[in-house]
């Protein structure tokens, strides 16, 4: 097998293929031209999103030729893959924001668009302004409705009702396909498995029209060790935006995954060589020494080396192995509250670690609010609703406050 094929391989990019072989002697002849689509359906990429792209860095480190495609035209209408209802409409200019915010993302993770190795496109370009009849002549009579039907993509979705402007969604990213093989000589689509039906009607397409030879490689959905789907966090998916996701709490994501992951997501999510990510898991070593060391990396690819070090100084600042205070998340709340005495209730939430005030009480009552002591820098669990935080609590003008077992908080009293 081609090396960067053994290479996704075996650090995990790989659930299905359309010709392996084929692939794979293609990849031997010379660099092949790939490309990742991704529609702009918000302001910013989420770690989910990534996973294709970290597996183009690989390819691009082969010498391999890789396009980000933007899907300003296709997320007009919304892909039903892997959805169980139909996307929200956003405007079109809401959709140009989103396209450029991610694409600004992007050309930062992979070093760089230089219109050679990395290029970029939107399939705005060409879908914005096709004419319908034509589309439908010279595209749609290559479709079988019931060979779509056969995908689950489809299947999923007619149990809870497909749209007929959805149903659209596999000729349009086929086209791309066709689009991206004639402007660019493009050869293969990769991306998540959920892909799969949308990537081999592409091939078809190709082979219908061009009498060309592509390909298709899919890599799985990744979820974590308890079955839950990978980058969901309590509040929500994990951005790569630190205005949605601060780089602190994007840090502890990947901090507290569960000891089960540590490995799959070196192979995947960082660019250690393989040989000193099975040193890092080796029987006898610190999982936490490991974990440490995988937040550091993604924060670093995704936030950059300065972020990741205010991150990793906060993090073991709040697990007391020293650090900086300063880096873990902070808050200022008048000391005037403390002074009367200030509701725990309305401390936590207050200091953003409860969603509401409803959330914050059921978090005291479930024993998972805790606040500086007194005398020490140990926390203490509040349990009573009704519980009134003083002064006392606070030392050099601050408290700490942690809600559960990994999310913290610095206080600064003014």
């Amino acid at each position: 097998m081609n090396a960067a094929l053994e290479t996704l391989k075996e650090r995990g990019f790989f659930q299905q293929c359309t010709d392996v072989e084929g692939l794979s002697k293609a990849m031997d002849e010379g660099p092949i031209t790939f490309y990742v689509g991704t529609d702009p359906t918000g302001p910013s990429l989420h770690i989910g999103h990534m996973v294709p792209f970290f597996a183009f860095k690989h390819m691009l480190a082969a010498g391999h030729r890789g396009i980000a495609l933007i899907g300003g035209g296709t997320a007009r209408i919304g892909d039903p893959s892997g959805k169980t209802e139909m996307r929200k409409m956003l405007s079109y200019e809401q959709l140009d924001a989103n396209a450029a915010s991610i694409s600004a993302q992007l050309n930062r993770f992979l070093g760089g668009f230089d219109g050679k190795h990395a290029l970029t496109d939107n399939n705005k370009n060409w879908l914005a302004d096709l004419n319908y009849i034509d589309f439908l002549r010279d595209i749609g009579r290559h479709f079988s409705v019931n060979r779509m039907l056969s995908f689950e993509a489809y299947r999923m979705r007619m149990e809870t009702g497909l749209s007929f402007i959805e149903f659209n969604y596999q000729l349009l990213q086929s086209y791309d396909f066709l689009e991206l093989y004639r402007r660019h000589g493009c050869r293969l689509q990769i991306g998540g498995d959920d892909q799969w039906g949308n990537i081999v009607a592409g091939i078809e397409l190709i082979r219908r029209v061009e009498g060309a030879e592509c390909f298709g490689l899919t890599f799985p959905l990744v979820t974590t060790a308890d079955g839950k789907k990978m980058g969901k966090t309590e509040k929500g998916a994990l951005f790569l935006d630190p205005a949605i996701t601060s780089p602190y709490d994007f840090f502890q994501y990947w901090r507290n995954v569960q000891d089960a992951d540590i490995e799959r997501f070196l192979l995947m999510f960082t660019f250690l060589p393989v040989a000193e990510i099975r040193s890092l898991v080796a029987p006898g070593k610190n999982p936490n020494e490991a974990k440490e060391r995988l937040a550091y990396e993604v924060t670093a690819l995704i936030h950059g080396k300065e972020e990741a070090d205010k991150a990793l100084a906060g993090a073991r600042a709040a697990f007391g192995g020293g650090g900086d205070k300063s880096a873990m998340p902070t808050v200022e709340l008048d000391r005037a509250k403390f002074e009367i005495g200030y509701p725990v209730v309305d401390l936590f939430f207050d200091a953003g670690l409860a969603p509401s005030k409803s959330e914050a009480r059921r978090l005291v009552q479930q024993g998972g609010a805790f606040v500086s002591q007194a005398a020490s820098s140990e926390l203490e669990a509040i349990t009573d609703v009704a519980a009134l935080i003083d002064t006392n609590r606070i030392r050099d003008g601050e408290l700490i406050l942690r809600a559960g077992k990994k999310r913290y908080c610095r206080v600064l009293v003014g």
